[in-house]
């Protein structure tokens, strides 16, 4: 579900300078739970190039808190936050495939969410943003291909969040993708999954600062709430063998054998107190709770009888679903019960378990098995498309 962990240097064959760019959809939408966007805006990036039969775009969703910007350099200085997969000669090669990553309605990163102005009111929609599901963003997806002319996606990868959109792309446009990447994902979320996500609901609207959802109006934020949230989040997405790699008992001065007054903050404690001090600055609390019970109420076979093998038994596209053996928030039981799901519906499937001690963050960070695995996968694609165009 975490997706803004971005690496601090980029590694070889960056694609450089990126820039962002904007999709105004002039048309209403009509959300899963009876509102209508009379209009949306889009912001996204490209890497790579279309080719003529436009038919090599992949498109990237991103997870809880991800943005557009997942490869190359932004204006900032920021790495994309999936720059180790994605470029020129990488799993995701741009000089194969026309990468396509937009920022998702309902988060605040340019495209529409609750600090965009709402057309009907002339006033941020702050909490009156309507709530939103996957499928929503699918939609939105959607008329994102529209606006690109892209008839049909080679592939649509997602980790965390955006696995789950990969799987409702299978479902909702079935003809519209030819393979779909699911990486530590879940059908639904698992009642601890859900009761986490509460907790960091309430503790940004128990800052004073909150305002009942309206602190856009109160020109305030409710920093020390978002903070703590994603304290509780960022812990989750850990393991315990890697905070006891990098950390420890080790603390910031100080002595575990001096008197109280003298002892030093656990490094541990330094580091999430800083993880969260530093996404309070660049994310939005109304998005963050509407995002995150989009999460809780997604439930990929809720209209198919909980059946999931009767929602599979709709996709036409093949499968990789790949899971991480640390990773305790998206377990490998809940990518098995993805491949279980899809084999009993006579799809084509591979399934990967990755070893690594990097927890639900794994799916964001260099781990050379996933790499290949991913690079593999796709160069079968990148070989279908050549065969294809013959």
């Amino acid at each position: 579900m975490s997706s803004d962990s971005s690496l601090s240097s980029s590694p070889d064959n960056s694609l450089g300078a990126t820039v962002p760019q904007a999709a105004a959809i002039n048309r209403p939408m009509d959300l899963v739970c009876g509102a209508n966007l009379p209009s949306h805006s889009l912001i996204f990036e490209t890497y790579g190039i279309l080719n003529k039969a436009r038919s090599n775009a992949i498109l990237i969703c991103h997870a809880l808190s991800g943005d557009h910007h997942v490869a190359g350099i932004n204006a900032e200085g920021k790495v994309g936050w999936w720059d180790h997969y994605i470029g020129p000669g990488k799993a995701i090669d741009t000089d194969k495939f026309f990468v396509v990553c937009p920022n998702n309605i309902g988060s605040c990163f340019g495209s529409t969410g609750p600090t965009s102005n709402n057309p009907r009111t002339g006033k941020a929609y702050g909490d009156s943003f309507p709530p939103i599901q996957v499928r929503d963003w699918v939609e939105s997806q959607k008329y994102l291909m529209d606006h690109l002319k892209i008839e049909c996606w080679a592939a649509v990868i997602g980790g965390s969040l955006g696995g789950m959109q990969a799987m409702c792309w299978s479902l909702a446009y079935p003809d519209k993708l030819k393979h779909a990447v699911v990486i530590a994902a879940a059908m639904r979320l698992s009642a601890q999954n859900i009761a986490f996500n509460e907790i960091a609901r309430r503790a940004i609207q128990s800052d004073v600062e909150f305002k009942d959802g309206h602190y856009l109006d109160h020109e305030t934020s409710p920093k020390q709430g978002l903070a703590l949230a994603r304290m509780i989040g960022h812990l989750t997405y850990l393991s315990d063998d890697a905070l006891g790699r990098k950390f420890g008992r080790l603390v910031n001065g100080g002595d575990i054998g001096t008197t109280e007054k003298e002892l030093g903050e656990f490094e541990v404690a330094s580091y999430l107190n800083y993880q969260g001090d530093k996404f309070s600055q660049r994310f939005d609390a109304n998005s963050y709770i509407l995002i995150t019970k989009m999460l809780d109420h997604f439930d990929l076979a809720q209209d198919y009888n909980d059946d999931p093998a009767k929602a599979f038994g709709h996709a036409q596209c093949q499968f990789l679903v790949v899971s991480f053996s640390s990773d305790w928030r998206f377990s490998p039981l809940c990518s098995e019960q993805i491949t279980d799901s899809l084999m009993s519906a006579g799809k084509a499937v591979s399934y990967i378990k990755i070893e690594s001690d990097q927890g639900h963050d794994a799916f964001l960070l260099p781990n050379s098995r996933y790499q290949k695995a991913v690079s593999l996968y796709l160069s079968r694609v990148s070989n279908e498309l050549e065969e294809s165009s013959l």
